[in-house]
């Protein structure tokens, strides 16, 4: 492979060793002596363990090993920790949900971990927790986010009365209220965003190896990010000093946010394992990961949009329930309310915003960032009541929509909830969307749907996400004794192509061959610190630390070319054309490659030589506002409530696009989540028992290809201002788009029969039920 300059749609370097199954996954992995894991998990939703009766199971064959939360109290680990509290608007922190890895005396939800059992095989482990006897009080339960705060509901903690954990407010109440007061009219709407399973392609795993000597653990599992699981298992869980633990994250087949965090699993094998002294393996079964990978979304949400004669915005009020679900997990308190409600405003131009956000307990499996992590939900409440507004005021759509978007001459911006848009062209977005699609010929295609006895319907959703993340991020440059390039990176690929990204740009910078470069990610010890990946941030952060980096590689470059070329540092230039060092004036040139290893053999052999390896800490000092516009048509057969998508259009500005086919793949995958949840996607819990009712495959619908349209994805590039690559984030944006767009379609297919609103998931039952109310009514 040659040399690639940025901005070509370059092919993945790494899919051909993935496509053909050279990957190498956490439980691709074994060692010698491991031992293998099960966790018992509750099958109540709510109940008070009397008692455990481990006999039988510790005498069956091959047993090794078993424990229960009163070990792990014992034993002096501590809690899994929520990293991100709020407080609510009388200043009172949220409630405490302290988490052990295995229940203290009472479970509070289906799949919540019991007894971890380790045996020589997993078939020894999984028959002997069988043959564990719990004697369990079964307790009522709440599992229904829309009646959980009522009086007289089951409890999930005693320390968040009603099940409200929390109760924040952000904005200008006052000033809201009183716009709402003056407004021509006010549109009202009571929006759903259903609770997704994340169901990654590839399930959770760990493995942990312990060495008695150093008290030092190595775990490898499939993170998004090795040092936050080191960081809290050495803090919080073993208190030990974070030297003493070293997380290593191989390939990753899918994160979408749910393997940021460490999991009670992670703890219990680490545990097992110094207490056997022999390593320790888990690896999820599928139905089990639906009980126990954190979930996503969960919201109902209370939306109200003020708006002058004109069609002006004036003010927007919400009032958001966000399930947390039976704890509170590592930054779930942060989705709904910080990161959630900074995306309000959108691309609109308002004078005030209030939002309120209630958390709220229920005994299901915990929730927390997933695919976008708020502002899908934020954005799906904004879209949805501007076509709200649209329709009681007798507006048209498109025409309220750009009678309030932020102009790019407003450019940078700062928007009702204090966000600065340091750049965007909204309209000029909109606009190459719609004659994509061409919006105006809605009609003709609307005619010869019924002809065929369907209902067809277009529907427009814009969005703004709000990239996030850790303040800084780390890189290291090592030119390694066999020619090649390593590049160590503090986030984790779990499908993104950040083998590419990253090639391409240190190709770029030092001018090496992409096919010299390595990128090495997922081991804790081979840099100080890194942020991980989520919130969109990879390429911006790690992006950035790569210039840095790759700017220090230069300078040492310069100086150690001074020796080899025997002149003066200030008369050494550098070109990343070429990749060579020269002697200005003359021909005398190295190339970055020779240099670093005449460099090498100079210091092996005793001479003063000067190294070009270089490591390197950016500041993220702002984060970025990528943005779009989505457009769905959509058509339904009324007979049977069947929604299919004939055609999807996306326009997104993701400031500067390194390499767009990468940028496109990843819109084609959030699209695709983000259909799942608006037509698909249920996530059952039974009212009476409390069970998960939809814990598989055969009762948990996913999109499939054959229910997925062609998304035609263009890019037009606005580069972002606050960073060096102008790069905008891009992994989440599809997500946040597409269930607005979906929807809105839908209600305008159903709206001349008189349904003006569906919530998620609009399943051919949904579909179905809700024209025959309209036309019952």
């Amino acid at each position: 492979m040659a040399k690639f300059g940025l901005s070509q749609s370059i092919r993945r370097v790494e899919d051909p060793r993935l496509l053909k199954g050279a990957g190498r996954y956490t439980d691709d992995m074994a060692v010698p002596g491991q031992a293998e894991g099960y966790v018992l998990r509750s099958p109540h939703a709510h109940a008070r363990i009397r008692g455990i009766d481990l006999s039988a199971a510790k005498a069956m064959p091959g047993v090794l090993g078993i424990w229960t939360g009163a070990d792990l109290a014992a034993a002096g680990l501590g809690y899994l920790p929520c990293l991100a509290p709020v407080k609510s608007a009388d200043g009172k922190p949220s409630s405490d949900t302290p988490r052990r890895a295995l229940a203290e005396g009472v479970v509070r939800h289906v799949g919540d971990p019991v007894a971890f059992v380790v045996a020589e095989t997993i078939e020894q482990a999984r028959d002997a927790a069988e043959a564990i006897v719990v004697d369990y009080e079964v307790l009522p339960a709440a599992t229904d986010l829309a009646t959980a705060t009522e009086p007289g509901q089951p409890q999930v903690w005693d320390t968040a009365p009603n099940n409200t954990c929390f109760d924040w407010h952000v904005g200008d109440a006052a000033k809201v209220e009183a716009l709402m007061k003056q407004a021509a009219h006010v549109a009202r709407l009571r929006v759903v965003n259903n609770r997704v399973v994340v169901a990654s392609m590839e399930a959770r795993a760990s493995l942990a190896e312990y060495d008695a000597a150093r008290n030092h653990w190595t775990v490898t599992t499939n993170t998004q990010g090795s040092w936050l699981v080191r960081n809290i298992l050495a803090s919080n869980i073993f208190k030990v000093p974070t030297d003493n633990i070293r997380v290593i994250t191989p390939d990753v087949g899918g994160g979408f946010g749910m393997k940021l965090f460490l999991y009670p699993e992670h703890v219990l094998s680490a545990f097992a394992a110094r207490e056997l002294k022999r390593p320790v393996k888990w690896t999820s079964e599928r139905t089990e990961a639906f009980q126990s990978d954190t979930h996503g979304r969960d919201n109902i949400t209370i939306g109200e949009l003020a708006l002058d004669a004109n069609g002006k915005f004036l003010a927007l009020r919400t009032k958001n329930w966000a399930g947390m679900g039976a704890y509170l997990n590592t930054f779930a308190p942060f989705i709904p309310t910080g990161a959630g409600t900074k995306v309000l405003a959108s691309v609109y131009d308002f004078q005030a915003i209030h939002a309120r956000v209630i958390g709220v307990m229920t005994h299901t499996v915990p929730v927390d960032a997933y695919r976008g992590a708020g502002r899908p939900e934020s954005n799906y409440l904004v879209e949805r009541l501007i076509d709200t507004a649209a329709r009681e005021m007798g507006i048209d759509r498109i025409e309220l929509r750009r009678r309030n978007m932020v102009p790019s001459s407003a450019m940078p911006y700062v928007s009702a909830m204090g966000q600065r848009y340091d750049s965007g062209e909204f309209a000029k977005l909109m606009d190459t969307a719609l004659a994509k699609i061409d919006w105006a010929g809605i009609g003709a295609r609307k005619a010869e749907a019924a002809k065929r006895g369907k209902k067809r319907g277009i529907g427009l959703a814009y969005y703004l996400e709000a990239t996030g993340g850790a303040p800084t991020e780390n890189a290291s440059v090592r030119f390694a004794e066999d020619g090649f390039v390593d590049v160590y990176v503090g986030t984790q690929s779990t499908g993104q192509g950040h083998e590419t990204a990253y090639a391409m740009m240190t190709s770029h910078e030092l001018g090496i061959p992409i096919e010299k470069i390595r990128i090495r990610q997922g081991d804790s010890d081979s840099l100080p610190d890194g942020g991980g990946t989520g919130g969109a941030r990879s390429l911006y952060s790690e992006g950035q630390a790569i210039l840095v980096t790759t700017a220090s590689v230069i300078e040492k470059g310069k100086k150690a070319a001074s020796e080899h070329l025997e002149a003066a540092v200030a008369d050494i230039e550098f070109t990343p054309g070429t990749g060579t060092f020269g002697v200005v004036g003359t021909d005398r040139r190295v190339g970055i490659l020779d240099l670093a290893a005449a460099q090498r053999a100079r210091a092996k052999a005793g001479q003063e030589a000067t190294l070009l390896d270089a490591t390197e800490t950016a500041e993220i000092k702002s984060h970025t506002f990528p943005n779009g516009c989505h457009v769905a048509e959509v058509e339904v057969d009324p007979e049977t409530g069947i929604v299919t998508i004939p055609r999807y259009i996306v326009v997104d500005d993701v400031g500067h696009a390194l390499n767009p086919l990468i940028v496109r793949g990843q819109v084609h995958g959030g699209v695709t989540q983000g259909i799942g949840q608006a037509l698909f996607e249920r996530t059952a819990y039974d009212p009476e028992s409390g069970q998960l009712v939809s814990a598989s495959f055969m009762d948990y619908a996913l999109p499939r290809a054959d229910d997925l349209p062609d998304i035609d994805v263009d890019l037009i590039e606005v580069p972002c201002e606050t960073n060096p690559l102008g790069v905008k984030g891009a992994g989440e944006a599809g997500a946040v788009g597409s269930p607005p767009a979906v929807i809105n379609a839908l209600v305008d297919a159903l709206s001349d029969a008189g349904v003006t609103h569906l919530d998620m998931p609009a399943t051919p039952e949904a579909v179905w039920k809700a024209l025959a109310a309209a036309k019952a009514a």
